[in-house]
């Protein structure tokens, strides 16, 4: 499978687990399954930066975003 995809998709898991999180903690509960996410976030893009050669540079994640969504959507 393509890392690049699933580098973003564990960024997009990561981001979107934080509300999740803030608002399990905002009402006394535990973050179960925000906890869950966010390991399963990390993982995916830990694996991704170790499948491609080089890694990721951090003013490459634009371009990765965009590539990912036009290589699916077209």
């Amino acid at each position: 499978m393509d890392p690049d995809l699933f580098f973003t998709i564990g960024v997009i898991l990561g981001v979107f687990s934080i509300p999740s999180i803030m608002s399990a903690f905002s009402e006394g509960r535990a973050p179960r399954v925000a906890a869950f996410t966010v390991i399963a976030a990390g993982v995916m893009v830990v694996w991704a930066a170790q499948q491609k050669p080089g890694g990721y540079k951090f003013r490459e994640i634009p371009d990765i975003f965009v590539r990912v969504v036009a290589q699916y959507l077209t």
